[in-house]
C-alpha cells in the first residue's frame, strides 16, 4: 500500500507539474499579451514614452520578460556605495538625444550596455519626445532600459522554487540595520500584553513577526515558518498571492482593544499575529511610529466572514452531504422496486436534470424559492441570516442527487442479476436480507471512490451557482482571472485544482480498498 502510495504521489506531482507547463504555454506563448492592457485604466492615461516603459514594466510583472531600467542600475550601484551623489546625478544626464548625453552618462550607459548584453538582454535608448517648440512633452523624457525574454523553463522552474517559502531570519537586506536576527520563544505573547499565557515565537530579520502564535480562530495554532505561494494576482486582486485570495476572511471589520508594540491602546481591526516586514514604513508615516517599534508594519485585519474557500467549502460540503443521504437511498429504492411508480418518479427527474441546462434549473430553484417560500435569493455576509445558505446548498445538491440515484440503481440493477443473488435466493435468503447484506455493499464500491473528490472539489466553488446568488466564493476566481487576463491567478488556480484532483484520486483509492477486501494494492513475488 505504502508503494502504490508513493509511486501515485510522484505520478500526481508529474501531472500537475505538466499541467502547470501546459497552461503557461497557452498563457504566455499563444495568447497575444497586449490582452493584458485591456481593462487596464492606468494604460489609457498614458502617453509617449512614459506607455512604452509601463508596457516593459507590466510584461515583467506578468512575467513575459525580465526588464531593467538604466535609471535603476544607476540607484543600485549608488545604494552599494559604488559611486558617490555626484556621480550618480551627473550620471542621470542622458540628454534629450544620445548626443546630449554627459561624458560620466555616456561612460555608466556603456557599462550598463555591456552587463546587461552579456546575459543575453537588448538595449533600448527612446530619445526625448519633443513639442515643436523643443518642449519635452509630459511623459517624453529619454529613458534607456534593457528587456529579455524569460524562457519557458526558467519561467517553470521560478515558479515551483517559489512555491513555498521558508522564512528565516536573513530574509530582510544584510545592509539593514535591524539588530539581532534570532528567533524568540515566548510563552506570554505580546499581542495579548504580554499578561497572557499563550506560547509564540517571534522572529527579527524574518518576512513575518509571529512564526508561531496561538488565538482563538480555527485551526487554533498557526505557523509561518512555510508559507504557500501558488503566484501573484495582477488583476483581479492586485499584489496579492492567488492561496491568500483564496484564504482571507472577507466582511466588514472587526474592531476590539488592541495594544500595539508602542504600548498605544486603540479600537483597530489590525491581526497584529500577521504582521510582516516593510522597509522603511516606520519612517514613512507618523501613524506607524504611534503604533509600531519597527517595520513589522504590514497586517491583515479582522473580518467578520469566512474566505472565499472558506464560503465555497461550507456550501459545497453541505451540499455533498446531502446529495449522498438523499441519492444513494432513493436509488437503492428505485432498483428495489423496479418499474415502480417511485422508480419513474425517479427516472423523470433523472432525465430532467440531464435534459435541462443548469443555469435554466438553477434559475428555477431560486425563482421557487424567491417566491413561494421567501428565502433569500442573494447571498448578504453583513445580514447574517443562515437561511441564504439554502438555496445555494439545493442548487448544488439535487444535480448530485440525480448522478448518485442514476448511478446507485445501475450497479443495484446489474448486481441483482449476478450468480451470487441467484445463490443467496437458492439458499433461502428473503430479498431484503439480499439487499441489505450483498447487493447495496457491492453496488456502493464504484460509489464510494467519488467521495473524497465531492468534499475536497468543495473548497474550488461551483462557478456558475456561486454566481446567480453572488456567493463570496472561490469558483469565480479563475472566470474573473481569465476575463482579466490575470496569469498569476489563471497558473495557480489551475495547479490548485490539479493537486486535488491528484489527492481525491489517491484517497478514493486507498477508501475503495477499505470497503472491498478484494482489491489490495500490495503484489507479492512468488
Amino acid at each position: 500500500m505504502a508503494k502504490y502510495t508513493f509511486v501515485r504521489i510522484l505520478k500526481g506531482i508529474l501531472s500537475a507539474v505538466c499541467v502547470v507547463v501546459l497552461i503557461m504555454v497557452l498563457v504566455y506563448s499563444l495568447m497575444d499579451r497586449t490582452t493584458i492592457f485591456a481593462g487596464d485604466p492606468n494604460y489609457s492615461k498614458m502617453q509617449s514614452n512614459s506607455r512604452i516603459t509601463y508596457e516593459q514594466s507590466r510584461y515583467k510583472a506578468f512575467g513575459y520578460i525580465d526588464y531593467s531600467t538604466y535609471s535603476d542600475y544607476i540607484k543600485n550601484l549608488f545604494s552599494s556605495g559604488e559611486i558617490d551623489d555626484a556621480t550618480r546625478s551627473d550620471a542621470m544626464k542622458i540628454g534629450v538625444t544620445a548626443e546630449k548625453a554627459s561624458d560620466t552618462a555616456n561612460e555608466y550607459i556603456a557599462k550598463f550596455t555591456q552587463e546587461y548584453e552579456s546575459q543575453g538582454y537588448t538595449i533600448t535608448r527612446l530619445d526625448a519626445d519633443r513639442k515643436k517648440n523643443g518642449q519635452v512633452k509630459d511623459g517624453g523624457q529619454a529613458v534607456i532600459y534593457a528587456t529579455r525574454d524569460r524562457p519557458l523553463i526558467k519561467r517553470v522552474v521560478s515558479y515551483f522554487a517559489d512555491l513555498i517559502f521558508f522564512d528565516n531570519v536573513h530574509y530582510v537586506d544584510e545592509a539593514t540595520d535591524i539588530g539581532p536576527r534570532t528567533l524568540t520563544f515566548t510563552l506570554y505573547d505580546p499581542v495579548y500584553g504580554g499578561t497572557k499565557f499563550s506560547p509564540a515565537i517571534i522572529g527579527n530579520g524574518t518576512m513575518h513577526k509571529y512564526l508561531l502564535y496561538f488565538d482563538n480562530s480555527f485551526p487554533f495554532i498557526h505557523q509561518n515558518f512555510a508559507t504557500l505561494h501558488l503566484g501573484e494576482s495582477y488583476t483581479v486582486n492586485r499584489g496579492i498571492d492567488v492561496f491568500e485570495t483564496m484564504t482571507t476572511s472577507q466582511g466588514s471589520y472587526i474592531l476590539k482593544d488592541v495594544i500595539f508594540p508602542t504600548g498605544h491602546t486603540e479600537k483597530s481591526a489590525d491581526d497584529l499575529h500577521t504582521a510582516t516586514y516593510v522597509a522603511g514604513s516606520l519612517e514613512q508615516s507618523a501613524m506607524y511610529a504611534t503604533r509600531f517599534v519597527d517595520d513589522y508594519t504590514n497586517t491583515i485585519t479582522h473580518k467578520n466572514n469566512m474566505s472565499k474557500m472558506g464560503f465555497s467549502f461550507v456550501i459545497g460540503v453541505i451540499a455533498t452531504i446531502l446529495s449522498y443521504v438523499l441519492g444513494l437511498p432513493l436509488g437503492l429504492l428505485m432498483a428495489r422496486y423496479k418499474d415502480g411508480l417511485l422508480d419513474k418518479i425517479g427516472t423523470f427527474y433523472i432525465m430532467f436534470i440531464i435534459a435541462v441546462p443548469s443555469l435554466a434549473y438553477i434559475f428555477l430553484f431560486k425563482a421557487i424559492g424567491g417566491s413561494v417560500f421567501k428565502l433569500p435569493t442573494t447571498f448578504d455576509m453583513d445580514s447574517g441570516t443562515k437561511a441564504m445558505y439554502v438555496l445555494p446548498i439545493i442548487s448544488l445538491a439535487l444535480p448530485s442527487v440525480a448522478n448518485l440515484m442514476k448511478w446507485m440503481r445501475r450497479y443495484m440493477i446489474d448486481q441483482m442479476n449476478s450468480d451470487y443473488v441467484k445463490f443467496a435466493r437458492s439458499g433461502g435468503l428473503s430479498e431484503n436480507e439480499i439487499f441489505a447484506k450483498h447487493i447495496w455493499k457491492n453496488a456502493a464500491i464504484p460509489i464510494v471512490h467519488g467521495i473524497p473528490g465531492s468534499l475536497l472539489f468543495a473548497m474550488t466553488g461551483a462557478i456558475i451557482t456561486e454566481r446567480i446568488y453572488s456567493v463570496p466564493g472561490a469558483g469565480n476566481l479563475l472566470t474573473q482571472a481569465i476575463n482579466k487576463y490575470d496569469n498569476g491567478v489563471i497558473v495557480g488556480v489551475t495547479l490548485f485544482y490539479a493537486v486535488l484532483t491528484v489527492i481525491s484520486n489517491i484517497l478514493g483509492d486507498v477508501l475503495i480498498s477499505m470497503v472491498d477486501p478484494r482489491i489490495s494494492f500490495t503484489s507479492k513475488g512468488r
